[in-house]
């Protein structure tokens, strides 16, 4: 059984629903785990050749401008649930935001405003996105329990983070 790191079982997760190319995997990425767990097109771009190179995933159909589709093989099945079952279960809250704000006293008056002030606008736009994701959890006819508990975790997480800034001293 091939090990896959997290990137990569976050591709093969999307690869279940059907073949993608790179680019739509990106979007892909960004719409289902955007509020809580980060993929690049750098990382979709590094991990693929690998993944078909080790046979979770072969080459599907050539695309307009050499975009390549990439299939699912059962091998890359097999190797998603076995990642899906191991592992032990936490993993580290990585956000920049909250480094900054950790070291804002470095900073001007006006730059932690500035810094306060920018991270306000980018998680109540996060919050706005949360919030629809909920609602199409609980409308959706495939919606699965799962997918709500996530988007529930996705609110709750932007609404932690607006309260934390809201306690940034910024006079």
């Amino acid at each position: 059984m091939n090990a896959v790191n997290a990137t990569a079982a976050a591709l093969l997760g999307l690869l279940h629903a059907g073949p993608m190319t790179g680019g739509q995997l990106v979007a892909a990425a960004e719409e289902r785990y955007g509020a809580f767990f980060s993929v690049t097109r750098s990382q979709v771009y590094r991990e693929l050749p690998g993944l078909a190179e080790s046979g979770l995933l072969r080459l599907g159909v050539r695309g307009p401008r050499a975009s390549q589709q990439y299939v699912l093989t059962p091998a890359g099945r097999r190797a998603f649930k076995s990642w899906l079952t191991t592992g032990e279960g936490s993993d580290q809250l990585r956000s920049p935001l909250i480094l900054r704000i950790l070291h804002a006293g470095s900073l001007t008056v006006r730059q932690r405003g500035a810094l306060v002030d920018r991270g306000r606008l980018v998680y109540a736009e996060r919050l706005v996105r949360a919030e629809e994701a909920v609602k199409s959890a609980d409308s959706s006819p495939t919606a699965t329990p799962y997918a709500r508990a996530v988007a529930d975790f996705a609110v709750a997480h932007n609404r932690a983070v607006l309260a934390l800034l809201d306690t940034v001293p910024t006079g």
